[in-house]
């Protein structure tokens, strides 16, 4: 229990921290990276820890080309989605876990009527 609550509080501090450098990046990148983490939400599997080690990442990426002067879209290009789209293959998804559950149960009844799959 103690190793769960150490980690429950590290991670809540460790999001606190990347909330805290978000909102010191320039007005049109807090814009983009707002937008991108309630669009990569979606795409959780689990706890979401996942999607905020994509997050760390993106904001370390914008950090980087803000101190270079560059816009947010000369970073992540003018179709936003696509920039996340192209994080995101990797993570597995609640649909993912859905459609395997759905497989999973027709395999099992059918088996179990002595149906033809």
């Amino acid at each position: 229990m103690n190793n769960l609550l150490t980690k429950l509080i590290g991670d809540k501090k460790d999001w606190k921290r990347m909330e805290a450098r978000a909102a010191a990046l320039p007005p049109d990148y807090r814009i983009v990276y707002g937008e991108m983490k309630s669009y990569m939400w979606r795409f959780t599997a689990g706890d979401g820890m996942d999607i905020v080690e994509i997050l760390r990442e993106v904001l370390g990426e914008f950090e980087a080309a803000a101190a270079e002067g560059k816009r947010v879209l000369d970073v992540t290009g003018p179709d936003v989605a696509a920039y996340c789209d192209a994080r995101l293959p990797q993570v597995p998804t609640y649909l993912d876990r859905w459609r395997a559950s759905l497989n999973g149960d027709v395999r099992k009844k059918l088996a179990a009527d002595g149906s033809r799959a």
